[in-house]
């Protein structure tokens, strides 16, 4: 009986068969990106930023759809990572941050960044001007300090997640997001002194631990210079 079932529905069940085979492949796929994604960092030496200082907070705002492109970016991959070095300095910050403000936490928006999730943002970004699209996202045939690892993006919160507010959302393209335009902004009435008070604990707490800051994003710190971290390491694809 049941040699004839399968050779009257030979058919049929080669067809469930594949269809099994395919979606389980699909199934499959988020997991095996994140493993590659995470696996290329650890094979570069790079680690995960909690496992140096578990007390710093994690948000990866292109594993999710709260960013500028509207869309998650990097999948399953929810860890920041970066260069040991850079780590150890992001941990040298947080140390610094809760020493002179016990209930607040570093809160790290972007890490290390895959080249190919380069390629998006800089592709969501058609309308700008090269130039313009420059100050916010870098050009992948360069490749951003992102990449290499030796760059984060972060702000200030609570100990339960909360961010501080700081006068913008990440990722806020415009002048209010601008550090070297603050003192104006302020006087004009378009960031309050608290929301300067707010960037000044997380950019005091960054250059204690040995970081630099950019004109155009209060978010934004760099471990090394795009040449010295081009001269150290790889990029990460």
């Amino acid at each position: 009986m049941t040699q004839r079932f399968a050779e009257t529905h030979r058919d049929t069940l080669r067809k469930i068969f594949v269809y099994l085979c395919v979606f389980s492949v699909h199934l499959c796929v988020p997991t095996l990106k994140a493993q590659s994604a995470e696996a290329t960092m650890q094979k570069q030496g790079l680690v995960d930023v909690q496992k140096v200082d578990p007390s710093i907070l994690v948000e990866l705002k292109y594993s999710t759809t709260d960013n500028f492109v509207g869309k998650d970016v990097y999948g399953e991959l929810t860890r920041a990572y970066m260069q040991p070095m850079a780590a150890q300095k992001l941990a040298e910050a947080s140390k610094y941050l809760q020493a002179h403000h016990p209930d607040l936490r570093l809160l790290v928006y972007d890490a290390a960044r895959p080249r190919s999730a380069q390629w998006n943002l800089w592709n969501a970004l058609p309308d700008l001007p090269e130039k313009e699209r420059r100050k916010y996202v870098a050009d992948p045939r360069e490749g951003s300090i992102h990449n290499y690892g030796c760059a984060v993006d972060l702000t200030v919160a609570t100990k339960d997640g909360k961010p501080l507010d700081m006068g913008t959302k990440y990722d806020f393209f415009g002048e209010l997001a601008y550090p070297s335009r603050e003192d104006e902004l302020l006087k004009a009435g378009k960031l309050t002194q608290k929301q300067i008070d707010n960037r000044l604990i997380l950019r005091t707490a960054m250059r204690q631990g040995g970081f630099s800051s950019i004109e155009y994003e209060w978010w934004h710190f760099n471990a090394l210079s795009r040449e010295k971290a081009k001269m150290a390491f790889r990029i990460v694809d």
